[in-house]
């Protein structure tokens, strides 16, 4: 099943800034969601809806930076591009470090929102299959015995057959007999693919995944221009 269309979500107190943003957007062939209040984005915004966030820095109540940290703090990811009329350096440092794409100046001119636009839904893609990617081996992580689990641990630590077996106090056919258990279920078809496949998926925190899982109970079962 194909992942729905991306959303280009727009929050700016200034209404008429919103719909000519809007308008622009649409007429480059992107579908837009346009909001004037935090407090309306924050109980209609879709965490599920692929697309990124144009937000304005300074607005009443909540600020365009305050609204990011909230997101954050809620583990979502949406890409942001910042747009500001009375933006600083401070304020576009701490944006960056935060994790927004780019930090735009008002008016913006259309080419560099195009461009920043289709950056930012890349980052989005990106991320979405990284998570979707993660959830599919904690689903294959699941299937695997406590011991598999400790056998994978030590492999994943770069220890050989015999290290293994003799840390787990068992024989070295039994081990290679988990390895190959393991690689079957995690649908891997050597131990160089194997460690690849947790190199590059990882939780936000940057841990293997591996280490995510709690281990199983043993006693249980297996238009050209600007736009101001």
């Amino acid at each position: 099943m194909s992942e729905a269309q991306p959303v280009v979500f727009l929050l700016d107190d200034d209404a008429r800034f919103v719909k000519a943003l809007s308008a622009l957007l649409q007429c480059s062939g992107y579908t837009t969601r346009p909001f004037t209040s935090v407090d309306d984005f924050l109980r209609e915004h879709d965490v599920g809806c692929p697309g990124c966030l144009i937000l304005d820095v300074r607005m009443p109540g909540v600020t365009g930076l305050e609204l990011q940290s909230v997101l954050a703090a809620r583990g979502i990811t949406r890409p942001i591009i910042f747009l500001s009329a009375h933006g600083d350096i401070r304020m576009s440092v701490r944006a960056m470090k935060a994790g927004a794409v780019t930090f735009l100046p008002k008016p913006v001119r259309k080419a560099e929102l195009l461009s920043a636009v289709g950056e930012a839904l890349r980052a989005d893609a990106f991320e979405r299959a990284r998570q979707r990617e993660g959830a599919d081996l904690l689903e294959r992580l699941a299937t695997l015995t406590p011991r598999e689990r400790e056998v994978l641990d030590l492999v994943l630590a770069g220890k050989l057959n015999k290290q293994i077996a003799l840390e787990l106090c068992t024989a070295e056919k039994t081990v290679k007999s988990h390895r190959g258990h393991i690689l079957e279920k995690l649908r891997v078809k050597n131990t160089s693919a194997l460690l690849g496949l947790f190199a590059q998926i990882r939780t936000p925190q940057g841990r293997a995944i591996s280490g995510a899982v709690p281990p199983k109970d043993p006693g249980g079962g297996a238009g050209a221009g600007s736009t101001a």
